[in-house]
């Protein structure tokens, strides 16, 4: 009525929107009517549930009315890129007035548009719209009343991706025939997609020069592939992406989602943020001719906002959806260019978030989609947040902690402010005034508004009124109020030290987290993760991690990367994505080494089941480390090397201290004359560290360290004349030499001169640098490491293939040698020789679920042993089940896992059987280690009558075994036991073996020597009943 202006009313568009949007959502939440909605003498119609896609065999379901006889109509309009249209008949039927109905029909789409053709035809389905109206027929037969009318979006399935319908026909005999061949039958058409899932989980984006990399490939199919070629001049496709970002871009550009070819060059598509927030796109129209365009709309700070580009020969439409909890804002721009867009996807590779050139946005990345050949235009009511996205629940998170964050910045400053009022000076002018003011004062102290305070945040405010106290006018942040609830965490949990402590001080580590303290996100990430103390949260551990992570966490990173690499807690395998997360501590991790920090230590690969190691672990007031002083002062030039090392680096227990070792490495050099001490001293010299930076004194003790032979040297002075004295062809020189002596960084150097182009008289080349940054990887040096690893990312066309999963191995290597993962396991080895064996637990953990497998055995070591009892034994079982499994994935496993893994699949668990063939499986690979436990385990199991499989025998090269009797397969496990050189199985494998022996000869003359046989058996059996503990024992002490 208010829409009309009916029956006196006043036309009213606002008001009859009011109404209309009520019911309308009210609609959208209720599709299938209810009786009460069925309203007779009404023209309706509704379609109930119509598919999404372009489906076969649909069955859709209609709710119409009529108030007079009429007839239903439902047809199919089909829009094609050539820009024509089509309007197919699908079904009608008639509508009797007054009598509501629900009718099934299948829809019978065309075959055409569901199912695969022998070709693909030539014009190409854009979109479809399925529409069902309720008509009554005119006077001209030709014409009809369209009295009410729905609609609902199609969307078409890539060709390829469609399904082959399948015809009723009869084969000929031949045919079938044919069939029944081996050949046939191996020959399938490969399955390709035309959608590519570039993104499927939440990457976390620091704002640096690390994104994820990911390039195509040609179609292997020859009709896709021509189609791909010839639409290289006229593209047809759409990008769409998630992201949230945190923090205006700081540069000129920042990246989103950009394309490099194979000579470095940006070419279409290229999507970057500016510093006002906006987007710029970049298309390429030709050899090196490029054009942008800026669409004026804004991308909000701290909201998930899908931006898609959609790329039609000369047209681009960008678009942007934002939605904040259920507010929906919707842009998008349209953008003609004068030439045909030039789009190879198979050229070069793509860049999701910062790259080689460009850094990335600061914020978070949700899935990316590349649709290759399809155009999708979709409506801002379609747009939903991807589910991954509401399972992680960032928004709520920032959403939260801004309150918290507000609420500490009111207590801050009202808190400060009385400390100063307390500290001012005291200005009355008699003792009568003061008496005066003081009388004013209410009897008894009285909160201020602020003051109030909600029960969670009550250690927070006690912390708050401290500091106050403590910095008083000076005042302080919320990242100092991080720092000490994340310090009152650790507080607390050393003085309990045990699980029971985990649940009230989460509460703590997650304040710490909002307040800028990334240790603390990162410790409750593990926490979550683990279930150590706190019920297990694989989301929220996961939130927790992409929080520190996106604040350049190292060990969030390192988690991340692990998680993505191996596929767990739910998350899919991504080797881009993890390759992505371990480059970026990868190459922090060599400029970390350049300028060490007490927070940093050396990465030390400590087993806790290798009592040699422990025990050469010290500190400052150990002996150990005073009698290597001790040394070092009577001149003993390895035990001045071995204090300076261990000062500099924090190793073997020792806290750093790099003013002291500098002070070694000058006796050494100085007094000693030692090559390494001068070559160490000089470096420090060179670059400052420790002491005042003086390079021609450098240059004086790295010479004379040179003319003594010592390689390093060669290869630091060979730099001091590269970067000093600018003579390249004097530096390439010495880069050689040190490089025929195996120098890792005379390789790493070599490198980067072909990569540049500073080789004396040759151009750049890549592929010589390549060989370089092969040979300093395969020496030990990370930056070479992060080198080949970016080569293998990319290759380089016509020389080197890409290799992304070699390429992530290569930065996980060089990201586990960063010091802040050693300062961590320094803790957890240092609390667990202090016998803190929950400490010790719990930062094994954290190192554990970065990845690094020394760590993961020993927490799978500790729950084992289960010292001071401070897991339950069901926690204690899933601990070693998932860690010891967890160690096995490493690429060189400790051989004492490979024994207790089988060890469990031997003895199985309550929800799992044993696994007599994986736990000879393990055996044998411990086996092949050279371990006579697992040697002599698999011998223990054809004693029990156990056959080994035919592959377990061929990986022991004892296939000609695999039908003898047990006797004689015993002997030969138990002999090669026995046999293996420096080994502590001899002896308990000898018994075995004569245990054999003795039973054969029992079997033999049995009845001749009954009573000497019993007494001997009883004796045997005494002594093997010791020889699986006594021989593990001595395992524990292994290397």
């Amino acid at each position: 009525m208010h829409y009309q202006g009916l029956h006196g009313l006043p036309v009213d568009r606002a008001l009859a929107h009011a109404y209309y949007a009520n019911i309308a959502f009210q609609t959208s939440d209720a599709r299938y009517p209810t009786r009460g909605q069925m309203v007779l003498g009404l023209d309706e119609i509704m379609l109930l549930n119509p598919p999404k896609k372009a489906q076969p065999n649909h069955v859709l379901y209609v709710f119409y009315s009529c108030k007079g006889p009429a007839i239903v109509q439902l047809d199919l309009i089909v829009f094609y890129d050539t820009g024509l249209s089509d309007i197919l008949r699908l079904n009608h039927w008639r509508c009797d007035p007054f009598d509501p109905k629900i009718k099934a029909v299948r829809l019978n789409l065309p075959d055409w548009l569901v199912y695969q053709a022998d070709k693909p035809g030539s014009q190409w389905v854009e979109r479809c719209t399925l529409e069902a109206a309720v008509t009554y027929p005119l006077s001209d037969d030709d014409e009809e009343l369209v009295a009410a009318e729905d609609e609902a979006d199609l969307e078409p399935v890539a060709f390829f991706e469609r399904p082959v319908k399948q015809q009723r026909m009869c084969n000929s005999w031949s045919r079938e025939m044919l069939q029944l061949t081996p050949g046939f039958l191996k020959k399938q058409c490969p399955f390709e997609q035309e959608t590519v899932q570039m993104l499927s989980s939440v990457f976390a984006s620091t704002g640096e020069n690390y994104g994820i990399t990911k390039s195509l490939e040609p179609h292997k199919d020859t009709t896709l592939e021509y189609l791909r070629v010839k639409a290289i001049s006229s593209p047809w496709c759409t990008i769409s992406m998630w992201v949230l970002v945190t923090r205006n871009c700081q540069e000129k550009f920042c990246g989103l989602f950009h394309h490099i070819d194979s000579h470095n060059n940006y070419i279409s598509p290229v999507l970057f943020l500016t510093k006002s927030g906006k987007l710029h796109v970049q298309m390429t129209r030709g050899p090196e001719k490029t054009t942008a365009f800026l669409p004026s709309f804004i991308v909000p700070l701290r909201e998930w906002c899908q931006i898609s580009v959609v790329i039609l020969t000369r047209r681009v439409t960008v678009s942007m959806v934002c939605i904040n909890k259920e507010h929906r804002t919707g842009y998008s721009v349209d953008y003609i260019f004068q030439h045909d867009i030039v789009l190879d996807d198979t050229e070069g590779y793509f860049v999701i978030g910062g790259g080689k050139f460009i850094k990335g946005v600061e914020g978070y990345f949700g899935p990316v989609v590349y649709h290759r050949n399809r155009a999708i235009l979709q409506s801002r009511s379609r747009v939903v947040l991807p589910d991954v996205v509401r399972a992680v629940n960032l928004t709520r998170w920032m959403q939260t902690c801004k309150a918290f964050q507000q609420e500490m910045s009111i207590k801050i400053n009202g808190y400060t402010h009385q400390a100063k009022k307390r500290k001012q000076p005291d200005t009355s002018f008699d003792t009568f005034s003061k008496w005066l003011d003081e009388s004013r004062q209410p009897s008894e102290p009285q909160s201020e508004l602020w003051e109030k305070t909600h029960p969670h945040s009550r250690q927070a405010v006690k912390l708050v009124k401290i500091l106050a106290s403590k910095h008083g006018e000076k005042g302080f942040n919320l990242s100092a109020l991080g720092r000490a609830l994340y310090s009152l965490s650790l507080h607390k949990l050393h003085k309990e030290s045990r699980t029971e402590v985990v649940s009230t001080i989460l509460p703590l580590l997650l304040q710490a987290g909002c307040l800028a303290d990334n240790r603390a996100l990162h410790m409750a990430s593990v926490l979550y993760s683990t279930g150590l103390g706190v019920k297990k949260q694989a989301n929220k551990s996961w939130l927790l991690a992409l929080l520190a992570a996106q604040k350049d966490d190292r060990l969030a990173l390192l988690h991340l990367g692990h998680l993505h690499h191996q596929g767990l807690h739910g998350l899919p395998v991504d080797p881009a994505l993890a390759y992505a997360y371990y480059a970026n501590i990868a190459l922090q991790t060599a400029l970390d080494r350049q300028n060490p920090t007490p927070e940093q230590t050396f990465v030390e690969a400590v087993y806790l089941n290798n009592e040699e190691v422990l025990n050469q672990q010290t500190d400052r007031d150990h002996h150990i480390f005073q009698w290597l002083k001790h040394q070092a002062r009577k001149g003993a030039a390895e035990a001045e090397q071995a204090v300076g090392r261990m000062l500099f680096w924090g190793q073997q227990g020792v806290s750093p201290n790099i003013q002291e070792a500098v002070r070694h490495y000058e006796r050494g050099a100085v007094q000693l004359e030692d090559p390494v001490s001068m070559y160490d001293y000089g470096i420090v010299l060179l670059q400052g560290q420790g002491v005042k930076k003086d390079v021609q004194k450098a240059v004086t003790f790295l010479k004379k360290a040179m003319d003594k032979d010592f390689v390093p040297a060669i290869n630091a002075m060979a730099w001091y004349y590269e970067q000093y004295e600018k003579d390249y062809v004097k530096a390439v020189k010495m880069w050689e030499q040190a490089d025929e002596l195996n120098s890792p960084d005379a390789a790493l150097n070599l490198g980067v001169m072909y990569s540049q182009g500073l080789y004396p008289g040759k151009p750049a080349d890549k592929f010589q640098a390549y060989q370089y940054y092969l040979k300093a990887a395969q020496r030990g040096q990370i930056r070479g490491a992060f080198q080949l690893a970016e080569i293998w990312t990319t290759g380089i066309p016509g020389h080197v293939n890409r290799r992304p999963l070699d390429a992530v191995l290569w930065v996980k290597w060089a990201a586990e040698h960063n010091g802040y993962l050693g300062r961590i396991l320094r803790k957890a080895l240092d609390s667990y020789l202090k016998s803190d064996m929950f400490i010790s637990v719990l930062y094994y953990l954290m190192a554990a679920e970065c990845g690094y497998a020394p760590a993961q055995f020993n927490v799978a070591y500790l729950c084992e042993q289960n010292p001071f009892s401070i897991m339950d034994p069901t926690s204690a079982s899933s601990c070693m089940w998932r860690y010891y499994n967890l160690t096995l994935q490493s690429q060189n496993p400790e051989p004492y896992a490979l024994i207790k893994m089988g060890d469990l699949l031997y003895g199985g668990k309550a929800d799992m059987p044993r696994d007599m063939f994986s736990a000879a499986k393990m055996y044998s690979h411990a086996a092949l280690r050279k371990e006579p436990q697992g040697w002599y385990n698999l011998g223990l199991l054809v004693a029990e009558g156990y056959k080994l499989p035919l592959s377990v025998l061929i990986s022991l090269s004892l296939s000609e075994l695999y039908l003898v009797d047990n006797i004689t397969l015993q002997s030969t496990l138990y002999e090669r036991c026995r046999d293996l050189e420096g080994k502590d199985g001899f002896l308990p494998c000898s018994i075995a073996l004569y245990n054999v022996y003795f039973q054969t000869f029992q079997n033999d003359y049995g009845t001749a020597v009954k009573v000497s046989t019993a007494v001997a058996i009883v004796a045997a059996s005494t002594v093997l009943l010791f020889i699986p503990i006594s021989l593990r024992r001595r395992v524990l002490s292994l290397n």
